[in-house]
């Protein structure tokens, strides 16, 4: 776990994001997996399966023909600059 308390890391995030980090995140994700660590384990991976599953994902999974019609919607113009 990265230390965010330090100046360094508080720094960094002032100059990339424009505010200091309050590291919510953090005390969220610690909470939640140690509150993770107090049920059974069916349970747990239950939760944790749910989770996964209600994830958006960066990958749509197409058809070849999907595929196909959708790479001509978004760059069939192209075609016509040549």
């Amino acid at each position: 776990m990265q230390p965010i308390s330090t100046p360094v890391h508080q720094l960094q995030q002032y100059y990339r994001l424009g505010n200091l980090d309050t590291c919510s995140s953090k005390w969220s994700a610690l909470y939640d997996c140690l509150n993770l660590k107090t049920k059974r384990i069916s349970k747990a991976q239950e939760i944790l399966e749910a989770r996964e599953k209600a994830k958006t994902h960066i990958w749509i999974y197409r058809t070849k023909e999907e595929a196909s019609t959708n790479w001509y919607e978004l760059f069939g113009h192209l075609d016509d600059m040549e």
